[in-house]
């Protein structure tokens, strides 16, 4: 599909070298998800999301019980979300959200990876505010009128959509997601999701032309993808 948003975010499935971190990664999401509301995904909006992903991604469905589970249970758990901002090799900027039960831990794995290819963190706000916020859904077998109808109906806003013979893109305000999905899940429940999720876009793209630049840019997204901590990292950076 229309698929820009791809080059500006480095997903953590298709650099990881084991499933078992895949796993890992969708057992702390629906953990916390199922932690912060019901552990019901009939009544949790973000708990239900979190499973259709994972379920997408082929997670066995012993580990999205263990996670709900272990939610259920109320115990003790000091697993929080964190971000880090920093600025890479060349021009790159990035954003790179963590899951962490030892932020001390995570700041200075994340600081070496930055360090060892050049770059460095920033402090919160040195990058973020190039980038936007976004809600992201690639639908597969729709037409971009029936996409505007249902938009229409539902008094949506949108920033973006992008069309091609697969089917559209859609980018919105990251505030919109859960009225969106609500929107085209009640008109065509039907409907196949190729991407659903929140993101962080940037304002602005930049390329990489110095081929040093570009190998240490790479070294770089891979050592953030091998740290267990970090769930996703976006960039600037156009491929």
């Amino acid at each position: 599909m229309g698929r820009a948003f791809e080059v500006r975010k480095v997903a953590m499935a298709k650099s990881a070298a084991v499933k078992s971190k895949l796993y890992a990664k969708y057992g702390r999401e629906i953990y916390l998800a199922a932690k912060a509301g019901s552990p019901d995904p009939d009544t949790n909006q973000t708990l239900k999301r979190m499973i259709e992903k994972a379920k997408r991604e082929q997670v066995p469905a012993d580990v999205i019980k263990r996670n709900i589970d272990k939610a259920k249970g109320g115990g003790e758990d000091n697993v929080t979300q964190v971000r880090y901002e920093g600025f890479g090799p060349g021009s790159s900027q990035l954003i790179v959200e963590c899951y962490t039960d030892n932020v001390n831990r995570t700041i200075s794995e994340v600081r070496n990876c930055f360090t060892k290819t050049g770059g460095k963190l920033g402090i919160s706000g040195s990058v973020i505010h190039q980038f936007t916020h976004s809600a992201v859904f690639s639908i597969k077998g729709i037409t971009e009128d029936e996409v505007l109808e249902i938009l229409v109906l539902n008094d949506l806003d949108v920033s973006d959509i992008e069309t091609d013979e697969e089917g559209v893109t859609i980018y919105s305000d990251a505030t919109n997601f859960n009225a969106i999905r609500t929107a085209f899940t009640e008109s065509k429940p039907d409907l196949e999701y190729d991407t659903e999720e929140i993101m962080w876009l940037p304002i602005m793209e930049t390329s990489l032309d110095d081929t040093e630049d570009k190998d240490k840019f790479e070294r770089l997204i891979n050592m953030l993808n091998e740290l267990d901590d970090v769930q996703d990292v976006y960039h600037n950076v156009s491929l």
